[in-house]
């Protein structure tokens, strides 16, 4: 038998204290049995409440094998591009008019 909700705990007392005051403040009784009567009938109230309570939505193991699992978005690797500086550009450009010629290197992977 699983264990009660918070939710089935606190509607089946406030339930059960609020039908037992209603119940003895109407029926103006001050005989010990019928003080008996009012309190079990309460608490018989308080534990139909607290059963009918809506449980929450349970997920069953065999419906999740069912569905797949989404597969991963692909990874795209961002590399940073190398910028230049004043100093670099400046360089280059003194080392490719000093050549004659620009010095061209195959491009990386």
């Amino acid at each position: 038998m699983p264990r009660p909700t918070a939710a089935q705990l606190a509607y089946g007392s406030c339930t059960v204290i609020f039908s037992t005051l209603a119940m003895l403040l109407l029926s103006q009784t001050s005989s010990g049995l019928g003080i008996a009567v009012i309190t079990l009938s309460a608490l018989a109230l308080g534990l139909l409440v607290a059963v009918t309570v809506p449980l929450p939505k349970r997920v069953r193991s065999g419906s999740l094998a069912a569905v797949p699992a989404p597969a991963p978005a692909p990874v795209q690797e961002r590399v940073p591009a190398q910028r230049e500086t004043a100093s670099v550009a400046a360089s280059l450009s003194s080392v490719s008019s000093a050549s004659g010629s620009a010095v061209r290197e195959p491009a990386g992977p």
